[in-house]
């Protein structure tokens, strides 16, 4: 299609920032976000302590609406927003839509737990409505979605209010290979609310920093690989990576559908599994989400028990790259946790590890291709056609588009075939996925495991443009996500200010097993405190 230059797009950029609430120059941290008047509290109720059903008794009793809640949020967002630069846009909507919600409770009509609850979606999920869908990049500022994702749709079926769309690196990560995570051309560099210099992780960095930081109830993510995981260690909260086909992918910005899901990214385990219940279903756009409709459940709260770790089998995997020491030290007390939680621990190794590292990248460039290429196809508003015209895009607004790097792992996948029928692509990805199903399935049955567990991340590392995220030394993510079996992750420590998470995987549609353990070890713990907005350290 026709290119637009950087010139004659101004005018849809600058109406995009207009839409970012906090658009502002100013980068100081205001004096009441890191003071005794900072903690986020609205009609006298603590949002650090409060879980949903919190909220919704609160609203019930008319002693909150969601109309204040809603409006909490965005008066946060526009003072926070200029430092984290966490939130791209908020929705024009949101408030309507949180009076909408009032209403409906004032008729007794509430359409369940999620009813004028604030949520903010990464910024590569559709949203049929004012808001545009951008992967983080200008090239599709001008991109209308048909209608709402598949997950979107169930939101709004359960009365959410979807508050706006989350920063993100750019295009989910998947365009260079020297990228720093939290980086997109719209919104610059999301900032870590404990320490700001320091990294989010990604790609749901938004997302991550958003809901650590208060600026909505509970966000919704992706990950292909580690990208809802890597951002909930790194910011202290709890993130979802469900098993492939519990939710739906459709209207997402793809980067793999074979890995690709959207899941829940909360401050507690309650509200994890409260969004993960809206979230989860059957979707005909989607059809793996309705082979496996009989998995969805409309409540995972009932799995939650502060017993639940009694008599399980906890596999400890210890192969996850390097953690460094106080990783290490953390990851022993929190095993010594679970032991005293009346679990068994048993110390395990993973198979074909080495199988999965040779084929999961080399089949996501064909799926990159093939993937994005059939989004671009059915999606509304002016854009580039397929990825050819994305790279080209990139070459034609360089300045803005590619500042600190290039898109080298565009180059790679655009050098595919992009064919799905492809014998030697098909032959990657088989082996990729059988290898990493193999290795969780034959390690889970032979240790009669109810789950394995691992470090999600070591401290938070300084972000540098242009260098890329090197540091980034824990890869528990991958034989669930290459599996497409379900992986979560709850805040296990602090390495001095900076939180570090503890990943929870099991088989496929094990999520109602996780949760139960995730929230035994939360309630006995309650590692979670409110982030510190330290400039920098040391």
């Amino acid at each position: 299609m026709k290119r637009h230059s950087w010139r004659t797009r101004g005018v849809a950029v600058a109406a995009f920032l207009v839409m970012v609430s906090a658009a502002s120059a100013t980068t100081a941290v205001p004096a009441w976000a890191t003071g005794p008047s900072g903690r986020p509290v609205v009609a006298g109720i603590d949002l650090e302590r409060a879980t949903i059903p919190d909220l919704q008794r609160a609203m019930r009793s008319g002693r909150l609406s969601s109309v204040e809640l809603t409006a909490f949020y965005l008066q946060r967002i526009r003072k926070l927003n200029p430092t984290l630069h966490a939130v791209l846009s908020t929705n024009p909507d949101a408030l309507r839509l949180a009076a909408d919600s009032d209403a409906r409770r004032h008729r007794h009509r509430s359409k369940g737990p999620m009813d004028g609850i604030p949520v903010l979606l990464k910024d590569n999920i559709d949203t049929a409505d004012r808001q545009p869908t951008t992967a983080g990049s200008t090239a599709l500022l001008e991109s209308r979605p048909y209608r709402d994702a598949g997950v979107v749709e169930n939101l709004r079926e359960a009365g959410a209010v979807i508050l706006g769309k989350a920063n993100l690196s750019e295009w989910s990560s998947y365009r260079s290979t020297s990228s720093s995570n939290g980086w997109s051309p719209l919104a610059g560099q999301t900032a870590n609310p404990y320490v700001l210099d320091r990294n989010p992780c990604g790609s749901s960095s938004g997302p991550g920093v958003a809901v650590a930081a208060h600026l909505a109830t509970v966000a919704v993510g992706t990950e292909t690989d580690g990208s809802i995981s890597c951002p909930s260690g790194a910011n202290g909260i709890v993130g979802v990576k469900p098993s492939l086909g519990l939710v739906s992918r459709s209207g997402i910005v793809p980067v793999s559908k074979q890995q690709d899901t959207a899941g829940p990214m909360a401050r507690n385990v309650v509200d994890a599994a409260i969004l993960l219940a809206a979230l989860n279903g059957a979707d005909r756009r989607d059809p793996i989400t309705v082979d496996a409709a009989r998995q969805s459940l409309d409540d995972y709260t009932r799995f939650l028990r502060p017993n639940a770790l009694r008599g399980k089998r906890i596999g400890v995997w210890r192969e996850v790259y390097t953690p460094d020491d106080t990783t290490k030290a953390a990851f022993e007390q929190a095993l010594s946790r679970l032991r005293k939680l009346g679990a068994t621990t048993v110390e395990i190794t993973i198979p074909y590890l080495d199988v999965i590292a040779a084929n999961e990248f080399p089949a996501i460039r064909t799926e990159f291709k093939h993937d994005i290429n059939a989004y671009l196809a059915s999606t509304g508003g002016k854009h580039p056609a397929d990825l050819a015209g994305l790279i080209q895009y990139n070459l034609d607004h360089a300045a803005i588009e590619m500042p600190y790097w290039t898109h080298n792992l565009w180059d790679r996948s655009q050098a595919t075939t992009g064919d799905l029928t492809d014998p030697a692509y098909r032959a990657m990805r088989e082996a990729a996925t059988s290898a990493a199903r193999r290795g969780l399935d034959e390690t889970l049955r032979g240790e009669k495991l109810d789950a394995i567990v691992a470090p999600t991340n070591n401290a938070a590392w300084k972000t540098q443009l242009g260098v890329g995220d090197g540091a980034l030394l824990i890869d528990s993510s991958g034989p669930a996500a290459v599996s497409g079996y379900a992986n979560m992750t709850v805040p296990m420590a602090y390495a001095g200010p900076l939180p570090l998470g503890l990943s929870i995987m099991g088989g496929r549609f094990s999520e109602p097993s996780l949760l139960a353990i995730a929230y035994a070890f939360e309630q006995d713990t309650k590692v979670r405190r409110l982030p510190t907005f330290i400039p920098s350290i040391g």
